[in-house]
């Protein structure tokens, strides 16, 4: 949830009606954030956190060995089942809740690896079985886990193996990524490419601009966030013996997958991928982060975001960037260069805006970034600042600010230290400065956040086609892709990576950028996006992004008997019908397709492909009254029938029934969307399996193209793509 909980929304809203309405049109007057800030202060009690308190108690993130012990048998029953990878993550919950050096602790340990060996993840079994022993593990069945270690250093190469015997098995803490595997490392070009340029004018602020031609497919900028934050809640895997949340299989700092997470030895919430992410986030926010775990779920994603902003930040950064625009202040920065027009504004003269590095560690471009306070509503801007105002005062009551807040005073040897004057009253005034500037970011972060999104496979374990969907897993912000404004029908096409991101080849995003642009080239670990082309844009024409959903994902499919809308029905676009129905009976009916296909899936998922097909076929008939063959539930409903087939292996006929599908989703999405080149990719896969050597090679280039296009030259199906080419060719 973006915005609070709606307790808490409703709370605020009370507080905002029982305002004097002089008091009222005082707030709503203020043009500062300082003062917004400064007002909600004012107005913020001990009520208002007591009031917090009894709503975040429902969401503790507090250890308990009783929470730990229920996970470990889930995991119990996960690993009954097989299924060892729900299993892993019920044990990765159970090692999350329990308190340090307990009993449920060592055997949760000792049980997840149990599930990582029949995995095969041999190192991370050794890793836990060395936990679960330095936790406490009962002496009595010791012989259990050393025979597994046993089993685990038979499948190590000798060299690892060796390595393992010398009991070096710490260093493990340190890898990048735990219970998946990690890419090779390189360099990673970040910025503007030298074919694009920051422009200004009063209506649009600064946004990016074309100063050549950009051909689809090309890259336009690398960007990675500032600071993002993952969406509690939004369900990614259901396992046989369960459902789990993204919070619980990514790491809460680079957003990686991983079974077997690093977990917070404070909270039960956060985890990582590796001791260093563990590490890291320590020290730049979590430390101050984990005692509010529990109230910052309850005020939402926006204002967690916009705390770890400025956490991040540190009140140095901050109180420079709230210094008037100095001279000093600007940078060279060669890939926004000055391309003669007077649009373009050069990085190292006077801009409207001193925010002059656009990479993701450049913390002016944040603070910078418009806030829009009088474009708020009244009550929004009331909800918020009253948020974090609440917010300011719980942190008041932590103790002093975190090592990043600590700056160097001047030295007097009368002077007292902060602790000296009393605790945190020693630091009131950069406190009331971190408030001011959270705030500030929560008002930013409504018109500039980004949903980082992945394609999450949906598909059953066993089937040879691949199923996936579009998963939005995190909110972050980005300095540089914030450049771009807002279209609902964009002309660029966006892709995101976790984890470690290595350039594959060394060189290929260098040759994208071109020979123009300075580069930032480092090592990237954590969120990285592309932006590329979606189409080719001129010389002089504006670059746009989609914040929010695009033209085509907005549903436009017709009913096929209705291209005439009456008020409350619909009628037959056949003058000679006369048949007509009503809009109620119309979305009823709809209702009732929806839950039929979910429940056909539902079946599929559960081994049960036949009773899923028959289903379908009867939802098709009753489909195909009211709705066009092109409507995008229509297409949904192809989609599922050519799985269903699939699964019991009749490939040709899966293929037909998907066809129907492409169909849909080209009516829908267009024909150069992504969207379109990901079905045809299952196409190919349906063509391929089934020996249809002829229809597969006639759809292999237009889906190559179309994951070129939006996912570059290195997207991991295109590898799957050129394997089945080779094949196909090579049996001609």
């Amino acid at each position: 949830m973006d915005l609070p909980c709606p307790q808490w929304q409703d709370h605020v809203a009370q507080k905002w009606t029982g305002l004097d309405p002089e008091f009222k049109e005082h707030f709503t007057s203020l043009r500062e954030v300082d003062d917004v800030f400064t007002c909600a202060q004012s107005l913020t009690t001990r009520d208002d956190l007591d009031f917090l308190q009894s709503v975040s108690d429902e969401y503790s993130v507090q250890k308990n060995s009783q929470q730990a012990a229920k996970c470990r048998e889930r995991g119990n029953s996960s690993f009954k089942a097989r299924d060892y990878a729900a299993a892993a993550l019920h044990y990765s919950q159970g090692i999350c809740c329990a308190p340090r050096s307990s009993e449920q602790l060592s055997l949760c340990y000792a049980n997840r690896s149990a599930a990582l060996c029949h995995l095969q993840h041999y190192q991370d079994c050794l890793h836990d079985i060395d936990k679960a022993l330095k936790n406490g593990y009962p002496s009595h069945l010791s012989h259990k886990l050393e025979d597994r270690r046993a089993q685990c250093l038979s499948h190590l190469p000798l060299r690892q193996k060796a390595k393992e015997d010398h009991h070096n098995r710490a260093s493990n803490n340190n890898n990048v990524s735990r219970g998946v595997k990690a890419p090779s490392v390189g360099p990673l070009t970040f910025g503007i490419c030298s074919k694009a340029a920051v422009g200004f004018s009063p209506e649009k602020g600064r946004h990016l601009v074309a100063a050549e031609r950009l051909a689809a497919g090309e890259v336009i900028l690398t960007d990675r966030p500032y600071s993002c934050v993952l969406i509690p809640g939004m369900e990614e895997v259901k396992g046989r013996r369960g459902v789990f949340g993204i919070e619980h299989m990514r790491c809460h700092r680079c957003l990686t997958e991983t079974l077997c997470p690093v977990p917070c030895e404070g909270c039960s919430y956060s985890r990582y991928c590796s001791a260093g992410c563990q590490r890291d986030a320590w020290e730049e926010h979590h430390r101050w982060e984990c005692p509010l775990g529990a109230e910052l779920i309850v005020m939402g994603v926006m204002s967690h975001l916009a705390l770890r902003v400025t956490l991040k930040a540190g009140l140095e950064n901050i109180q420079m960037a709230r210094e008037p625009i100095t001279h000093k202040h600007v940078k060279s920065e060669p890939s926004c260069q000055n391309r003669g027009s007077s649009d373009f504004i050069p990085c190292d003269t006077n801009r409207p805006d001193p925010s002059t590095s656009y990479y993701g560690d450049s913390y002016l471009s944040v603070f910078h970034l418009l806030h829009h306070l009088n474009r708020h509503s009244p009550r929004l801007r009331f909800l918020y600042a009253v948020t974090i105002a609440t917010l300011y005062l719980k942190l008041s009551e932590l103790g002093p600010p975190p090592a990043s807040w600590h700056v160097r005073r001047p030295s007097d040897a009368n002077s007292q230290s902060p602790e000296e004057e009393g605790g945190i009253t020693g630091w009131s005034s950069e406190l009331c400065l971190l408030g001011s500037a959270v705030l500030r970011h929560m008002l930013q972060l409504r018109c500039n956040t980004q949903a980082i999104q992945t394609q999450q496979d949906t598909g059953a374990t066993n089937t040879l086609v691949q199923s996936s969907q579009e998963m939005r897993i995190a909110t972050a912000i980005f300095p540089t892709l914030s450049l771009l404004n807002h279209s609902c029908c964009p002309n660029t096409s966006l892709v995101f990576s976790t984890g470690i991101r290595a350039d594959p080849s060394g060189s290929d995003l260098s040759a994208d950028f071109g020979e123009g642009v300075s580069e930032h080239r480092t090592t990237a670990c954590g969120v990285t996006v592309t932006v590329r082309a979606a189409k080719d844009i001129t010389a002089g024409q504006e670059i746009l992004h989609c914040y929010g959903p695009h033209s085509s994902r907005m549903c436009k499919g017709s009913l096929r008997k209705s291209s005439e809308d009456r008020g409350a029905e619909f009628m037959c676009s056949q003058s000679s019908c006369g048949f007509h129905i009503s809009s109620s009976e119309v979305s009823h009916r709809l209702q009732g397709i929806r839950a039929d296909l979910e429940k056909a899936v539902d079946l599929m998922e559960r081994e049960r492909p036949a009773e899923a097909l028959r289903l379908l076929k009867r939802t098709q008939c009753q489909s195909g009254l009211i709705l066009a063959k092109t409507h995008p539930l229509q297409g949904e409903l192809a989609d599922a029938v050519a799985r269903a087939y699939a699964t019991m292996g009749d490939w040709n006929v899966a293929a037909s029934h998907l066809e129907r599908s492409v169909a849909a989703i080209c009516s829908q999405y267009g024909e150069d969307s992504v969207e379109l080149g990901r079905q045809l990719f299952k196409l190919a896969q349906l063509h391929f399996n089934g020996g249809a050597r002829g229809p597969a090679l006639s759809v292999i280039p237009k889906v190559r193209r179309l994951l070129c296009l939006h996912g570059g030259p290195h997207c991991h199906e295109l590898q799957e793509l050129q394997a089945m080419e080779d094949c196909l060719r090579g049996g001609s």
